[in-house]
């Protein structure tokens, strides 16, 4: 049966509204963060690939940083909705506002934590990509080297014209490496909000239960 305290309704009818809109902007942020990532660092990775097709397998890092972005919402979202309870055999709410608030601001914690580490993953990986294709590759276009009828000129190292072109591969490596750690960092940026949602989405309050 649903509590009144101090004249107040604390498992009314609309509660379980607050609870749903947690879990789907939880997973809607959080798909969105990870389409726009994947959506900036793929056009990276297709003009790198103009430039250095070599390195196209070793720079999709940010494209799958991006795609793990989804699971994190995923994941808050389906704990919100299991934590969502159905009224009683009496027709009785028995889902609080407490509940439902704190699963509001756990869906939003992670969704928009997502949202924010997806654009900087895309932005990251796009300039990243792309200036390391330019740099491994001299400056010039892949397929301008390639020589008819020999497929390996186009997808080995062997690219890389020029007496100085392993110098050049290995600048691009030092990029690479910090590239990487760049994208680390914005990564994380989503995992700190998924541990705050998840440390969140376990405050319960159900009426009748105390």
């Amino acid at each position: 049966m649903t509590t009144v305290t101090a004249g107040y309704d604390t498992c009314p009818d609309w509660a379980p509204f607050l609870g749903y809109l947690g879990a789907s902007s939880c997973v809607i942020l959080a798909n969105f963060g990870s389409a726009w990532g994947t959506w900036a660092s793929g056009i990276g990775v297709c003009k790198m690939g103009i430039t250095y097709p070599a390195g196209i397998m070793k720079n999709i890092v940010p494209i799958v940083m991006a795609g793990v972005l989804g699971i994190y919402g995923l994941i808050v979202a389906v704990i919100i909705a299991e934590g969502i309870k159905e009224p009683s055999d009496g027709g009785y709410n028995t889902y609080s506002v407490f509940n439902g608030y704190t699963h509001l601001a756990a869906g939003l914690c992670c969704g928009l934590s997502c949202l924010a580490a997806g654009g900087t993953i895309g932005a990251i990986g796009k300039s990243g990509t792309v200036n390391f294709g330019a740099k491994a590759g001299q400056g010039q276009r892949g397929w301008m080297h390639h020589v008819r009828g020999d497929n390996s000129r186009s997808t080995s190292m062997q690219d890389d014209v020029g007496p100085d072109a392993a110098g050049y591969v290995e600048d691009a490596n030092r990029l690479y490496v910090g590239f990487l750690i760049m994208l680390i960092f914005a990564e994380a940026i989503a995992l700190y909000g998924l541990i705050v949602a998840l440390i969140l989405s376990q405050k319960t309050y159900d009426c009748g239960s105390a």
